[in-house]
């Protein structure tokens, strides 16, 4: 009698269980269509997609195996989730970036947020050398374009940061600055950045509202007789410190502070994941206008699950999925699923090739990916 009863209880525990994992997914896989400005639970849900994907893959296994009929479930779920499915993944045969002989008709984009020029030490004389090295790692890539997010500048000539930009205009001379902050003096500039090897024909600024006041900022390239416009942009990130990642261990260790630490997190990432759903629509409004054939990269700080990557992709193509393979992660931090870094070009550019470059540097890895124009 005992016997029974287990066995009726287990069978249906994991039959609730599996339910309720596809109800999460099914949630979760809204997430292209609700701007968490007005519903911020769904950004949460998001970044949830790739382990409850694999939960549900799991289930589908071990249904085929226990009981057959009962696969379905999980099976259908991943059926109605397919368009999450395929961001999550690039499936390219794995190749080496091939840097040299690079064709004229060839455009190299590099995107990378540089964590403001001075690598991930705190030792101030590191600081200074992870500068250079930055600058070196950029060059030796070759590129046409060079698009850099938490980019810093000073006039100041005894300043660390003095001439950043001369850095790269030897091979990229024309560039364009967003400057969303500055010092009383003037002499000290953070934002983002965007340089070119082509002349540059026109600029543009889109500020932001929100905690942070960064911006998108464009330029219209001359490449040969074709008129080529760049975007990039950083949007609104969570803003953790070294406290809040403490009080992530907090959470993690159920440690009996974990409650209000649960509250402070919870707190900054709502706020973050509203402000990206009103940054996505103006970015996407902004790309929707472009006279030009476009490209739109930066640091989303936001995975590809999320509404703010499927609002401003749209119709475009993913350098990631178009040529590379895995999961692709951008960010070293926190977990390993955060893609939040891309470079998207429309249907107009052919992508040849794709890599992400880590040289411990920044806490995001360098972009870079070979497009050409379609003929």
């Amino acid at each position: 009698m005992a016997g029974k009863f287990i066995r009726k209880f287990t069978k249906w525990f994991f039959i609730t269980l599996n339910i309720l994992v596809c109800i999460v997914f099914l949630l979760a896989c809204l997430s292209p269509f609700l701007n968490p400005s007005r519903w911020a639970f769904i950004g949460f849900l998001a970044l949830a997609v790739p382990y409850l994907a694999v939960v549900l893959i799991f289930s589908m296994i071990f249904w085929l195996i226990v009981k057959p009929v009962r696969a379905f479930i999980p099976i259908i779920a991943l059926l109605i989730g397919w368009k999450q499915l395929t961001v999550i993944c690039a499936w390219h045969a794995s190749r080496t970036f091939n840097g040299e002989n690079k064709g004229d008709s060839v455009i190299r984009i590099i995107t990378w947020n540089v964590r403001g020029m001075y690598g991930l030490s705190k030792n101030s004389y590191t600081q200074i050398h992870d500068r250079i090295e930055i600058g070196a790692l950029i060059n030796r890539l070759d590129p046409d374009i060079i698009c850099l997010q938490e980019f810093n500048n000073s006039t100041y000539k005894s300043s660390p940061y003095a001439n950043n930009i001369g850095l790269f205009t030897g091979e990229c001379p024309y560039y364009f600055f967003s400057k969303d902050f500055r010092n009383k003096n003037g002499e000290y500039y953070a934002g983002s950045i965007l340089f070119s090897r082509f002349p540059i024909l026109d600029t543009g600024k889109i500020k932001f509202h929100g905690p942070t006041g960064e911006s998108l900022i464009y330029a219209d390239i001359l490449k040969g007789k074709d008129t080529i416009r760049i975007f990039t942009t950083h949007l609104q990130s969570f803003q953790f410190t070294q406290r809040d990642y403490a009080d992530l261990k907090k959470i993690k260790d159920q440690n009996e502070e974990a409650l209000e630490a649960s509250e402070n997190i919870y707190s900054k990432m709502k706020l973050a994941y509203s402000s990206r759903g009103i940054q996505a629509d103006m970015v996407r409004k902004a790309a929707d206008t472009s006279p030009h054939s476009s490209v739109m990269c930066g640091d989303f700080n936001d995975v590809p699950n999320s509404y703010t990557y499927f609002r401003i992709r749209g119709n475009r193509q993913d350098a990631f999925l178009a040529s590379s393979f895995g999961v692709g992660r951008t960010y070293n931090a926190l977990a390993p699923t955060l893609r939040i870094d891309y470079i998207l070009p429309d249907k107009q550019f052919n992508v040849l090739q794709f890599d992400m470059v880590d040289e411990g540097l920044s806490d995001h890895h360098l972009l870079v990916s070979d497009i050409s124009l379609k003929k």
